[in-house]
């Protein structure tokens, strides 16, 4: 069974939606953006302990502190790519990014191959399940472009600024995916 509930954000962000297991949370996206077709909505609505948990958890974020716990959760259709990829997103510090170039310079490094395509990558991001808490929102195009991320742009700008980054080094695409 799949359970949902909805977390009323601060002005400035989108409200975000939640789904678990009953035990785990299995998602966190903003609503009506892209990531909503990851997940199920229809289903019942329940305040669970893993959602209070969730709550606390984004509470902290919001109100700017870096919470020093993280709720259950679990990573469903996980390959071992994707693995390695929240993994470096994981690794990305509150107040900073990276590039999705950076990332699989990582992950060739650690494979020992000359490279790794940052598409690749890419796509692993864009499959994060559970947004803010497995921070997608820190990882930026090779030129510091604000692209690619599901949960929409003005999003990604208002948690980039949350965390205090200097937004003057970012570029906002005016066409494409980020949109």
């Amino acid at each position: 069974m799949t359970y949902k509930w909805i977390y009323k954000t601060p002005d400035g962000f989108s409200d975000m939606l939640m789904n678990s297991d009953g035990e785990y949370l299995t998602g966190l996206w903003f609503e009506g953006s892209k990531d909503a077709a990851k997940h199920v909505t229809d289903c019942e609505e329940r305040r669970l302990y893993v959602f209070e948990d969730t709550i606390k958890w984004l509470d902290l974020y919001f109100a700017g502190k870096i919470p020093d716990f993280t709720p259950k959760y679990k990573l469903n259709n996980l390959t071992d790519f994707r693995r390695e990829v929240i993994q470096c997103m994981l690794a990305i510090p509150y107040g900073e990014t990276t590039t999705y170039g950076e990332i699989a310079a990582t992950i060739a490094k650690k494979h020992g191959i000359a490279q790794m395509s940052s598409r690749a990558v890419g796509g692993a991001v864009g499959w994060n399940p559970i947004c803010i808490i497995i921070p997608c929102h820190r990882v930026v195009g090779s030129n510091h472009s604000l692209t690619g991320y599901g949960g929409g742009l003005s999003n990604k700008i208002a948690l980039l600024n949350l965390e205090r980054n200097d937004m003057s080094r970012f570029t906002i695409p005016k066409k494409g995916t980020a949109l």
